[in-house]
């Protein structure tokens, strides 16, 4: 490993974990990610990899059978696991982030009923908040669920489910009449229990299977169907409606900095290809690591890899010291991502044509990139989200 990305005051626990990922990723991902990435296929023997290692539980409480490890040792093994292939992370995020949701949220019942299975990866999650016709804009969705006796009836579409076939367990933000003047306390979050995989997986809610992607293949990003759907009341997160959106933003404030640390990843993996190739390259009868054009490109690449993983690892320690980090987390995955974005057309540029070539590891980082910049909310998001705090901070 080398001088850059590293973290300092990690506890011999920490350390051990990042040291057994990060030669899982060596030794298992990057060999077969190429291959697996062309193929669009799902991952299954990495991922029993990283249910035996306990990926699945890191930050689930011991009580439930998990690791109780911190959102900082998580977005450690997000970014080795990203440096290996960013869709084996994207698996592991939207569990992450449901199971975050019924620690923090969750009724006792639903934290003893859900926490154990998930922890042993048996039961994987996936969060619904994105419609076609709105993204960003959380407000606008029009997916609803009308209280009929002790179930609710769910009707509506939802986008860009991922993990939305491999999942059991779906976190579903939806309309509800709560009565309230702001449309932000008429939402509710359910927690869809569902079979994996393709067609009608429930009655009245169907996966109609995968979206096809430029990027980020392997992990299956879908649509989400409810036609009629009846779910029982007590399957609301919390146990009560209207705290939806509430719980989906603390959901996602941890999820940009799974984004940021996913970032951080790619973009290390694409220097170490470029440093790699540059030293075996020669133009000019030299290699060209004694160009300078080359030199000062590596140098500014080195920089923001270096810039990037810092400012990740201050926005999970502030969630971790119990502070709210939307400020920090959103700066993270800003900086993290455009930075990612430059580092890898870097790496790009430095490999010349071979980089086209679906040979070449740079080729697929280069299509990986760009989802990085709108996953968890776009750059433009992230800085409403910067400047709405900055103005109360020093107002």
């Amino acid at each position: 490993m080398g001088r850059l990305a590293r973290t300092d005051g990690l506890s011999g626990t920490q350390r051990e974990i990042l040291a057994t990922v990060r030669d899982f990723v060596d030794k298992e991902v990057l060999p077969v990610a190429g291959d697996l990435d062309r193929a669009d296929a799902y991952p299954d023997a990495l991922v029993a990899g990283l249910r035996d290692l306990g990926v699945f539980g890191l930050m689930i409480p011991e009580e439930y059978g998990g690791l109780g490890e911190s959102l900082l040792t998580y977005a450690l093994v997000v970014e080795e696991l990203s440096r290996g292939w960013m869709s084996l992370s994207g698996i592991v995020n939207t569990h992450f982030i449901v199971a975050y949701m019924v620690r923090q949220h969750g009724t006792a019942e639903q934290r003893a009923r859900h926490l154990p299975r998930m922890a042993a990866g048996g039961l994987r999650g996936a969060f619904s908040m994105s419609e076609p016709g709105c993204g960003s804009d959380v407000a606008a969705i029009r997916t609803r669920a009308v209280r009929d006796g002790d179930e609710y009836v769910i009707d509506g579409q939802k986008m860009w489910l991922t993990n939305g076939g491999s999942s059991s367990l779906v976190a579903v933000l939806v309309k509800t009449d709560e009565g309230h003047a702001s449309v932000h306390r008429n939402m509710t979050t359910f927690l869809v229990e569902k079979e994996p995989g393709f067609g009608e997986v429930a009655p009245g809610l169907t996966i109609p299977g995968k979206i096809q992607k430029m990027g980020y293949k392997g992990v299956d990003t879908t649509e989400l169907l409810f036609d009629g759907f009846r779910i029982p009341a007590g399957q609301i997160l919390g146990g009560a409606p209207g705290a939806g959106f509430y719980q989906m933003m603390d959901g996602v404030e941890v999820g940009r900095v799974n984004v940021a640390a996913r970032a951080c990843g790619v973009a290390l993996r694409a220097l170490e290809l470029a440093v790699g190739y540059a030293r075996r390259r020669e133009t000019f009868g030299r290699p060209i690591t004694e160009h300078q054009a080359v030199r000062f490109r590596l140098a500014e690449m080195a920089t923001k890899v270096e810039a990037a993983h810092q400012m990740t690892v201050m926005a999970a320690r502030v969630k971790d010291s119990g502070d709210r980090n939307d400020l920090e987390a959103g700066m993270a995955k800003y900086l993290a991502s455009e930075y990612c974005k430059e580092v890898v057309e870097d790496a790009f540029r430095i490999h010349g044509g071979y980089a086209y070539s679906t040979e070449y590891e740079i080729e697929r980082l280069y299509r990986d990139a760009p989802m990085l910049l709108i996953g968890e909310g776009t750059a433009d998001i992230q800085k409403m989200i910067i400047s709405d705090r900055v103005l109360k901070e020093y107002g």
